[in-house]
């Protein structure tokens, strides 16, 4: 940004373009705001910026639409005086402890906090306060408000404090890896595994391995079905697409197959998953409790015994991998490989930074690739003709049960409606963290400090009237340019993955993991639901999951 005197003495920072700015997703014009108005911003010293645009504004800065809509390219602010015209976090709304309390424990909320979230934003707007223990957060739900925090978090932008798993770093000496790491050193680290995960070019050489693991998947599918007393229904299909995720990431993070599939499954492997799933049970039940009742109750034993566990099996496997590599320069051959031989021989990381990255990583692969896929062919199975309407896609794409290729996939925009409706109905995470640390910001006309804790309400964005019509329904053409389903929303209203520099680094993964799988089960099966199933509802397990088991029919297509 470019600095200069105005007339009247006041200082005018101009952006100079779009392309200066800092990376952020781009939003665009869909609310009534979008007119003509002021936005005031704090800065260090006690002043504000007044900001006047003529379009839509959020964290005081001018933005190019997402969608058809051009915004512009250039903004004007004028330093003027007094944060005390603002309110701040003691002007909030919002459940008393003990209210919380009432709302975890009295009306069955601990497990739907989710839910929760809708009802709070009924009961006290899209801003409000909640403390619970040492925790005082403010709450943001909807599309506007989270995007005016994340387009103030500043560089290196936090989630939150995890003082468990930093405890827990600590304890065993090891390194602090992407969820505890702050600062530079986060965005170090960020960066070294950038580059082999979100580039689209660089993850399409995980097709052919990702094609092994689904091809193993459709084999296990068929042995239970036809294992099944009607010799069609699958129980439990979160449980077999839990291991379909594990083996589909582990198989690009350590670079081997583990066997998740198998019909006998290795006991080390189910120690593997067993601590994965452990580990994220136990992380928010350890997080809340005060510290004296680790004496008492068994919790934080279990969450250390969980990391152990994952760690060191994790550890293995790339102590496997470096001696392979060493075995193979030793024999003056070249080393070849993909995710795991990249981090292991780019000499960026230390040798404990890509233990504890990796482990990390493969924690956030699992739960998004399964349970994604469980609701999609749960709604599928509910929804005939939005199913006949993606298989008749997939067999013009591909036909004779031909294997997609990366390129396929943007000839399928229905398969990928398909995903981000589910994501949007269904968020992997429901609602996600930021601590501001690098300066004040302003939401929604409240004024707050550094070290402000923010809870992003994803899923009660996602499921607000306002921007999705019929938000409870199942619509995948809401995401097709030119469907008369279509209608543009604000860019914030359902991120599943994240904005900015903190955006899921695994997402592309995902994403082809999701297609892959989806697209070649509808080629092999029609999916139902059992007869007189009841509605599945999800619970929150510090990720949103199923209550209960999804059991589903497969018939096989001819």
């Amino acid at each position: 940004m470019g600095e200069s005197q105005c007339a009247a003495g006041q200082t005018v920072l101009k952006s100079h373009s779009w392309q200066n700015a800092p990376l952020r997703a781009p939003l665009n014009m869909c609310s009534p705001a979008a007119v003509t108005r002021t936005l005031r911003l704090t800065v260090h010293h006690g002043q504000t910026l007044s900001v006047a645009l003529d379009g839509f504004v959020s964290g005081g800065r001018r933005f190019k639409s997402g969608a058809s809509r051009h915004v512009g390219q250039h903004f004007q602010t004028t330093i003027e005086t007094a944060p005390e015209k603002y309110k701040t976090i003691d002007d909030l709304r919002g459940p008393s402890l003990a209210t919380t309390v009432y709302w975890l424990f009295g009306k069955g909320y601990s497990d739907k906090s989710h839910a929760m979230q809708v009802e709070h934003k009924k009961l006290y707007g899209p801003i409000w306060r909640s403390r619970f223990g040492p925790f005082d957060v403010v709450n943001v739900a909807s599309p506007e408000l989270i995007s005016q925090v994340i387009r103030q978090e500043g560089r290196y932008p936090v989630r939150t404090e995890l003082p468990h798993w930093k405890e827990y770093r600590d304890m065993r000496e090891q390194a602090y890896g992407l969820h505890v790491d702050k600062g530079l050193q986060w965005y170090r680290i960020r960066s070294v595994l950038n580059p082999k995960m979100l580039k689209l070019a660089e993850v399409s050489v995980y097709a052919p391995v990702i094609h092994q693991v689904v091809g193993d998947l459709l084999q296990r599918i068929e042995r239970l079905r036809l294992r099944s007393q009607d010799h069609t229904t699958v129980p439990d299909l979160t449980a077999e697409l839990y291991k379909f995720g594990f083996e589909g990431i582990s198989s690009i993070l350590f670079e081997t197959r583990l066997g998740c599939l198998e019909e006998e499954i290795p006991k080390e492997t189910l120690k593997f998953i067993a601590a994965a799933n452990d580990m994220l049970t136990l992380s928010e039940t350890v997080l809340f409790l005060p510290l004296w009742t680790r004496n008492v109750l068994p919790f934080w034993k279990q969450f250390i015994r969980a990391w152990d566990d994952l760690v060191n099996v994790a550890q293995r496997l790339i102590d496997h991998k470096l001696a392979q590599m060493d075995a193979q320069v030793l024999a003056g051959k070249q080393v070849e490989g993909m995710y795991l031989t990249y981090l292991l021989s780019c000499d960026k990381l230390t040798l404990g930074e890509v233990y504890i990255c990796i482990t990390e990583l493969l924690l956030g692969g699992v739960d998004t690739t399964s349970n994604t896929l469980s609701w999609a062919l749960y709604l599928l199975a509910r929804d005939a003709a939005s199913q006949d309407r993606l298989y008749r896609e997939i067999t013009s794409v591909c036909p004779g049960r031909q294997q997609p290729r990366s390129e396929d996939l943007s000839r399928m925009p229905y398969l990928k409606a398909v995903i981000k409706e589910t994501l949007r109905m269904y968020p992997v995470v429901p609602g996600n963290g930021r601590l501001t640390v690098d300066n004040d910001v302003v939401v929604d006309n409240y004024w707050f400090p550094k070290k402000t804790q923010f809870h992003l309400c994803h899923y009660a964005a996602s499921h607000d009237e306002g921007e999705f019509v019929d938000a409870e329904r199942f619509r995948p053409e809401r995401w097709l340019r030119g469907d008369p389903e279509s209608y543009q929303h604000h860019p914030y209203s359902s991120i599943p993955f994240g904005v900015g520099v903190r955006a899921c680094v695994g997402k592309r993964v995902a994403e082809l993991e999701m297609h892959f799988a989806l697209s070649r089960l509808m080629q092999h099966y029609e999916i139902q639901p059992e007869d007189g199933a009841p509605t599945t509802e999800p619970k929150t397990r510090t990720l949103l999951i199923p209550s209960k088991p999804i059991n589903l029919r497969f018939l096989p297509r001819a």
